[in-house]
């Protein structure tokens, strides 16, 4: 009976074959010329327009290094990751689509792969870090005396750690990148949860580790600012203007945060669904064509920060300079007294 059981997992497990075996040439393009022009021009201007913009934060933000605070420490490292998408991963896409076919080979799809997880973890939970201080500064607000600039590094290190280990895990033999279904780029091998009882051990942890644990804590910790700033909204009015300016500026802040975690989630969101009903629907029930829509929405999520940091960037400018002029007032008036 064991033996019958077996024969018949072993079976089910062989019936299964994910596309790119389907197939003699998985990395041919399934779309037509048209569409994979057209993919090309949009990914050229979005990796255009992310790599100039997260260059130009990363620019700025070189030149006041020694002033940078831990928050803007951690927004720094979030630019590195989508510059990182943008000069190492969009180009390899760009010339497929163009090309209408993966034209890197095995070796260039896994290494493809491993850097759209690597920068994306990398970017995923650098925002948890910072949604995680945002938190700490708002509703615990003796976190803010404490915290320094070599917490933001350690905090650095453990986060490029953190995603490089899950990048690294599936070239361990317990999972693998594999071409996407319509043949012009890569992805993690989502399909092996079709195949084994460990595949779909891998897969889990992928997801929650990589993705549902770090937007739930996004999630919790803007949440609790929201009803925290609710609640305080009236205490900071009876306080006089420089805290009323600090407390303004904090919240600056934490809209920029929540605009990037919101725009990330937006562009990712989608794919992550398209991926899980591959790793855990039907069989290829996803037809091609949609499949291609999620994909390009994901890559263009690292053009979304700079833009965000410019439109926050001049309410927070003249919120610096309203409060610096209110404070040079007092100042004067203490002298002339």
């Amino acid at each position: 009976m064991n033996g019958m059981a077996s024969d018949r997992n072993t079976s089910s497990q062989e019936e299964y074959l994910p596309h790119y075996l389907q197939k003699e040439d998985p990395f041919a393009s399934k779309l037509s010329r048209e569409a994979d022009i057209v993919a090309g021009f949009y990914l050229t201007v979005i990796g255009i327009l992310s790599t100039l913009g997260n260059g130009y934060v990363i620019f700025m933000s070189s030149k006041r290094k020694k002033k940078l605070r831990p928050a803007e420490i951690m927004t720094v490292n979030l630019a590195v990751c989508d510059l990182g998408i943008s000069v190492v991963g969009k180009p390899f896409s760009i010339i497929s689509f163009f090309s209408h076919r993966w034209v890197f080979g095995w070796m260039g799809c896994r290494w493809y792969g491993w850097a759209g997880f690597f920068f994306g973890c990398g970017s995923l939970i650098t925002m948890t870090a910072v949604s995680l201080d945002r938190y700490l500064k708002i509703c615990h607000l003796s976190y803010g005396t404490w915290l320094k600039r070599h917490h933001a590094f350690i905090c650095l290190a453990i986060i490029w750690a953190y995603a490089t280990f899950w990048a690294t895990v599936p070239f361990a033999g317990v999972g693998s990148y594999a071409p996407e279904p319509f043949g012009t780029s890569c992805t993690l091998d989502w399909w092996l949860a079709q195949a084994s009882v460990a595949g779909q051990a891998f897969i889990l942890s992928i997801l929650f580790f990589c993705l549902l644990f770090p937007t739930a804590v996004i999630v919790f910790s803007y949440v609790k600012i929201i009803l925290k700033v609710k609640s305080s909204t009236k205490e900071v009015a009876h306080y006089d203007t420089r805290i009323q300016n600090s407390h303004i500026l904090e919240m600056k802040l934490t809209k920029v945060a929540m605009l990037i975690c919101a725009g990330f989630l937006i562009a990712w969101i989608p794919y992550a669904v398209v991926s899980v009903w591959s790793a855990f629907g039907q069989p290829d029930s996803v037809p091609i064509q949609f499949s291609v829509v999620p994909t390009l929405l994901a890559k263009s999520a690292a053009m979304y920060n700079p833009i965000i940091y410019q439109v926050i960037d001049c309410k927070f400018a003249c919120c610096r300079s309203g409060g610096l002029k209110t404070l040079q007032k007092k100042s004067s008036l203490k002298k002339s007294r």
